[in-house]
């Protein structure tokens, strides 16, 4: 069986929204979003009233209108740099990233201490491929927050997808050390273990994402594809069965055909 392979890759999240899975390239990639600040007080009424809708846009969905009211703030107060923040937040969900750094840019420019900021900036300079860029941002947001997981694993993922995985596989050592139930961390760690042939590296983390994640279904599949690889037809089968019944439907379809009736009429 050959599948697509999956790569997950989080971002600090002080609230997260989720996205569906897309498919660029062969690649699988499930993401949660950037982040959006928590809304504090501002000066103005009427501000704090702009600022709230938007918010509240954000959440649901409506970046456009988020977008709109963020605007309306920055009109009121051109030095709220949580809502230039927030506003390029919603700039990039709508895929506009070179618009959403240019408010990231703003934000930074008022409080050069907002990790939030140089995090959402990197997720954004990741998307256009600026990936030095990207990791240079991390790195201080770091500076400002070394003991937050999530930016050590965005900075590791943001290194894989450059090309140095032996790189990213230090920053997930890393972001595991903080928090050592981090599943996401295991995932992304071995997928890059298996990008540098340590197969068995790999399969005992995706193991690892399966104990402190047990739904992880993305886990199984390519747990199994490893497994499967390396001429374990029965423990791949096992994984691929185990992540249908956690709601793969991918999987499920493919083991409806002919292909994979090795799989379908393996009995455990």
């Amino acid at each position: 069986m050959k599948k697509r392979n999956v790569f997950i890759g989080a971002i600090l999240s002080l609230i997260s929204i989720g996205q569906p899975l897309i498919i660029k390239s062969g690649v699988v990639l499930s993401t949660t979003s950037l982040m959006l600040a928590f809304p504090q007080k501002v000066n103005a009424k009427s501000a704090d009233k702009y600022f709230d809708i938007a918010y509240e846009m954000g959440n649901t969905g409506n970046y456009k209108g988020a977008i709109k009211n963020y605007t309306k703030v920055i009109e009121l107060e051109p030095d709220n740099y949580v809502a230039y923040m927030n506003r390029g937040w919603s700039k990039s969900n709508l895929g506009d990233d070179y618009a959403a750094i240019s408010d990231y840019n703003k934000s930074i420019e008022m409080n050069s201490n907002y990790a939030l900021a140089y995090s959402n900036r990197g997720w954004s300079k990741k998307a256009i491929k600026d990936y030095q860029g990207a990791i240079s941002d991390y790195d201080n947001a770091i500076k400002i927050d070394p003991k937050n997981a999530k930016l050590y694993l965005n900075r590791g993922l943001t290194k894989s997808y450059s090309g140095d995985d032996y790189a990213a596989i230090s920053d997930y050592n890393k972001a595991i050390k903080i928090d050592p139930e981090y599943s996401i961390a295991y995932y992304n760690r071995a997928w890059s273990k298996e990008v540098i042939e340590d197969l068995k590296g790999s399969i005992a983390d995706y193991t690892k994402a399966i104990k402190y994640n047990p739904k992880y279904f993305l886990a199984y599949i390519n747990r199994g594809n490893i497994k499967n690889d390396m001429g374990d037809e029965r423990a791949a089968c096992k994984d691929y069965k185990k992540s249908i019944s956690l709601g793969d439907t991918e999987t499920a379809n493919w083991l409806k055909k002919d292909s994979a009736k090795w799989c379908r009429e393996m009995k455990f």
